[in-house]
């Protein structure tokens, strides 16, 4: 075998192990906070017990505005099911072998991440974020470009333009794991540099960054994957990022652990 087909043989397939290992973490992950939302937010805010949710983020349930309460309820509710669905509608098996469970499992997804939008903006609009102005304007950019991007995949999937269907679908599945991202970054944030530049009220310098860092940054990534830049195809860099995707699955396992250790496990059990 030729040398040069080796080593593209090698990159294209560590790149694709580090690149399903990475799938599979960013799934099982999420499926596990998806559920904790959906238990500890959602079923509380069915059960008449919201005042619980303050226990974990402070000031989020008011009992005196019961528009921004319904409001975030309806955003926690839409998001766990956009957790549990999200990867589900990019596997190509599914969307190829069972394309009738494709197209209906979208719509609920479509509709949930709108649903999670709207629940966002009203609560926003209503109550204002713990971290004050500059909190306000970065999640109320999150959630006014996942409202986009989720009317645009249903768009092009009705006018049967795949290509842009596609790549809008990937730009709300990058929007729509955000809010797991967030706690993923705090989580590593914290686990190795405490909580310098973290405050109780969310307006460290720390938070200030994270009100961008949890959303923006994805869309990034999703732009250079659809360019199919051709430097991308080199064996080299395909090994490259292979390694960077590897250190990607270490940083959301410790993650994970965190916070399935000390919030979304003691949520789930307590809350069944």
């Amino acid at each position: 075998m030729p040398v040069r087909a080796a080593q593209v043989s090698t990159g294209d397939t560590f790149f694709s192990f580090a690149k399903n290992l990475l799938g599979a973490i960013v799934w099982a992950s999420a499926l596990v906070f998806g559920l904790y939302i959906l238990v500890f937010y959602a079923l509380a805010y069915v059960s008449g017990d919201t005042a619980q949710w303050n226990k974990v983020l402070p000031g989020l349930y008011d009992a005196e505005n019961t528009g921004s309460t319904a409001g975030i309820a309806i955003h926690f509710l839409a998001g766990g099911i956009i957790l549990i669905l999200g990867c589900l509608q990019l596997l190509p098996f599914v969307r190829e072998r069972y394309p009738i469970i494709h197209r209906a499992s979208g719509r609920v997804y479509v509709l949930a991440c709108l649903l999670a939008a709207a629940g966002g903006l009203v609560f926003i609009a209503l109550k204002g974020t713990i971290g004050g102005r500059v909190m306000d304007i970065g999640f109320t950019g999150y959630g006014l470009l996942m409202g986009l991007a989720a009317v645009q995949t249903a768009r092009f999937a009705r006018q049967k333009d795949f290509t842009r269907h596609r790549a809008w679908a990937l730009r709300l599945f990058a929007l729509a794991i955000g809010s797991w991202l967030y706690r993923m970054d705090y989580g590593f944030y914290i686990g190795f540099g405490g909580r310098s530049g973290h405050t109780e009220d969310f307006r460290g310098w720390f938070d200030y960054f994270m009100d961008f860092w949890f959303y923006l940054p994805n869309l990034v990534v999703v732009e250079i994957i659809l360019a199919e830049y051709r430097i991308f195809t080199r064996p080299g860099v395909k090994i490259a990022g292979g390694i960077v995707l590897l250190l990607a699955c270490a940083f959301l396992l410790f993650a994970s652990f965190f916070f399935i250790r000390d919030y979304w496990g003691p949520g789930i059990v307590g809350g069944l």
